[in-house]
């Protein structure tokens, strides 16, 4: 039954050379973020939902640069197996172009307009205005690292992970020595509480893009040719608009999809204490789900190489493959993660955050809903993410990725949340029902076999 899984030792070791690095990556940054959670909640509930809510902006735009990556990888990885380093130069310069224009209008308005953005997140005065002062000293870091990871993300597809654990892993180190600095007034810093926390940020983000600048200087695995990434053509730009495009809106308009659910949230009875859960919960979350998302990645690299390099035959067996690994290694964490929840987490962890009874007791719950779909997550991210994007079938990733969202996931969750008044709980049982619907969706496409494209011979 399982007999394609035979796929030789080279492989899984091929799999865990780029999923390693990705998973230290991710690690390493989730580790740090939650120590910044850990800080922030030093300060009280209210400082620490009012970075909840600063980081709604944050969220969507991080995952519009996410679409601007995915949308090269598809690109850069087929691109990369045909050996076409002029062409992977002229679609990183669209992607720069492309992700410095959004975080520079991003930036633009949590600036200038932090109290106006703020107060559509959150109904508590409180936690409104702390989260306007956070959010107009972070906005203009995203610019910086919008830039630095699409450079990362370009060398991921072309199958060199290590870069990114590298840069991200010096600028998170940074991001949390100058957090406990700026926060507490230690380390011979001034002591700025929760504007402490976003300065550190802002001058973490800025070091992510001087050294990703600095090896693009001293590379020679890849060499970065200025006369093309400053002006990549018009041909390259029209490939990058309709391949690159759907990803972009499928990111952009999730990530403004799953930005409701903290906004739902924020506008239910206890918001503060609910908010407060909600950051410690996602980012114990995001810690668990590592292994996830690294065997995306490495599924992209993996399937848009193969596709031209392999029969139809032979990359439809390596979708079903990778999308067995992750079925099986989501369940796996999902077993243990449930486990350390009760026997480690909830005893030991989370009287460090100072939560009050009720918002660990909702944490408590939000990350038990979250394990139990994790396997139907873990299949759905691998199989939308890394393998029909991967094959280059943007668009049909595109309409299950947000089909189960938007028509049902979101319209349940408010009527829930904000109509019905009813528990938290409910919210997150109807994103179990979102994870389910683009289960069944993306398997039929998958064995449909309409996803392998080699959008390079095509577009030729």
């Amino acid at each position: 039954m399982f007999s394609y899984m035979r796929q030789g030792k080279e492989f899984y070791r091929r799999l865990f050379r780029l999923a390693l690095p990705i998973i230290l990556q991710n690690l390493i940054t989730e580790s740090l973020a939650l120590a910044d959670t850990f800080m922030v909640g030093r300060l009280g509930e209210a400082p620490l939902a009012a970075v909840t809510l600063a980081n709604i902006p944050i969220y969507v735009e991080q995952l519009m640069i996410f679409g601007f990556q995915s949308g090269s990888s598809v690109l850069i990885s087929q691109f990369y197996g045909r050996g076409d380093h002029r062409s992977i130069n002229r679609v990183l310069g669209i992607g720069m172009y492309a992700a410095g224009g959004i975080t520079a209008l991003f930036g633009c308005v949590m600036y200038f307009f932090p109290m106006q953005c703020m107060s559509l997140l959150g109904n508590d005065a409180a936690v409104v205005a702390l989260a306007a002062k956070y959010c107009r000293i972070v906005a203009f870091s995203i610019f910086f690292g919008g830039l630095s990871e699409i450079y990362i993300a370009a060398h991921r597809s072309m199958g060199n992970p290590k870069l990114g654990l590298c840069i991200l892993g010096v600028s998170m180190v940074t991001n949390v020595v100058l957090n406990y600095g700026f926060i507490f007034g230690r380390l011979g810093l001034p002591e700025l509480g929760i504007e402490g926390a976003a300065l550190a940020t802002l001058i973490s983000r800025t070091l992510q893009l001087v050294l990703a600048v600095g090896h693009a200087v001293v590379s020679k695995t890849f060499r970065v040719r200025p006369s093309l990434l400053f002006r990549p053509g018009a041909d390259m730009a029209r490939r990058f608009v309709r391949f690159a495009t759907p990803v972009v809106l499928n990111e952009t308009l999730w990530g403004l999809g799953t930005s409701l659910y903290p906004t739902i949230m924020g506008h239910m009875d206890s918001s503060k204490a609910i908010l407060a859960a909600y950051a410690v919960a996602g980012n114990v979350e995001k810690i668990c789900t590592v292994a996830i998302f690294a065997v995306a990645a490495a599924a992209a690299v993996l399937v848009g190489q193969s596709v031209v390099q392999e029969s139809k035959e032979k990359v439809q067996e390596l979708g079903r493959v990778m999308n067995t690994v992750a079925v099986l290694g989501g369940a796996v964490v999902g077993v243990v993660a449930t486990v350390l929840l009760y026997t480690v987490l909830r005893p030991l962890v989370f009287p460090i955050f100072e939560l009050s009874a009720q918002a660990e007791g909702i944490a408590l719950m939000m990350l038990t809903v979250t394990f139990v779909f994790l396997p139907l997550q873990s299949y759905n991210t691998t199989n939308i993410v890394g393998v029909l994007r991967g094959g280059g079938d943007v668009r049909m990733a595109a309409c299950i990725d947000l089909g189960a969202l938007w028509t049902v996931a979101i319209p349940l969750s408010a009527i829930v949340g904000l109509v019905l008044r009813w528990n938290v709980l409910w919210v997150y049982l109807v994103k179990g029902l979102e994870q389910a619907a683009k289960a069944v969706i993306g398997s039929w496409r998958t064995r449909s076999g309409k996803w392998v494209r080699d959008i390079t011979r095509q577009e030729a």
